[in-house]
């Protein structure tokens, strides 16, 4: 069930006790890809994922705002502070569990979310007065040796869109996109990042190459990263 489509009373009826937040951002991905790519994802995760529960798993509108202020030099990207970020997400959350929904997987699609989330999830379920539980889950991690090479509007996301909205994908941009981008994420020195922002190490904010993945591929990694989620909301539900 897609709670911005649904009714009070079709809520009220189905009694759902759990939900999925998709969290994404609204940041650069290069040139070929939207800037809303992170949302994007998230919520095509969540989606696939809910084919298989039924419609007693609410899926809440996304965040559409996140932590992205290393991408703050590429026009059009937005972010806020990880504190309002933290407070939007667990206020939301709150609301969930209002409701009688308490059991809820972030599901997230950009990698500057993850240290906020987490301590999104640890809050909420520790805070005795919400009787809520919450565990963050980024798609990304979760597609088995595809993991590894994750870049950003590289490889997996470009080849995820392709699939999921290639519409939005600008192919005629892509060899572009793989000229102005780099190969790692940050400028390293003994295991320390220096660069805090993108355009530090890469001319157009792309990291890995666009045009290595492809729709199957992007197919593939919906089908990991959505089973593996069944899973993870299954045994937070059974906890």
């Amino acid at each position: 069930m897609k709670l911005s489509e649904a009714t009070w009373t079709d809520v009220r009826d189905a009694a759902p006790d759990a939900a999925l937040l998709p969290v994404g951002s609204t940041e650069q991905h290069g040139p070929h890809a939207p800037l809303g790519t992170d949302s994007l994802t998230a919520e095509a995760v969540a989606a696939a994922a809910t084919e298989q529960p039924g419609d007693d798993v609410v899926v809440a509108p996304p965040v559409h705002v996140g932590v992205a202020e290393e991408h703050r030099a590429f026009d059009g990207t937005l972010w806020v502070s990880p504190d309002t970020f933290r407070a939007y997400v667990r206020e939301t959350v709150e609301s969930l569990a209002h409701h009688g929904i308490d059991r809820v997987v972030l599901v997230n699609g950009h990698g500057g979310n993850v240290e906020a989330l987490a301590e999104v999830a640890r809050r909420a379920s520790r805070d005795g007065t919400t009787d809520a539980y919450a565990v963050a889950f980024t798609w990304f991690e979760a597609v088995g040796e595809h993991a590894s090479e994750m870049g950003h509007g590289g490889k997996l996301e470009t080849a995820m869109l392709q699939h999921v909205a290639p519409e939005l994908v600008r192919e005629d941009r892509v060899d572009a996109a793989r000229n102005g981008g780099s190969d790692r994420w940050g400028e390293w020195v003994r295991g320390v990042n220096l660069a805090h922002d993108s355009d530090e190490f890469s001319d157009n904010g792309v990291v890995g190459d666009p045009g290595a993945g492809d729709a199957e591929l992007g197919e593939e990694l919906l089908d990991r990263a959505s089973d593996a989620l069944v899973e993870v909301l299954a045994a937070v539900r059974e906890r």
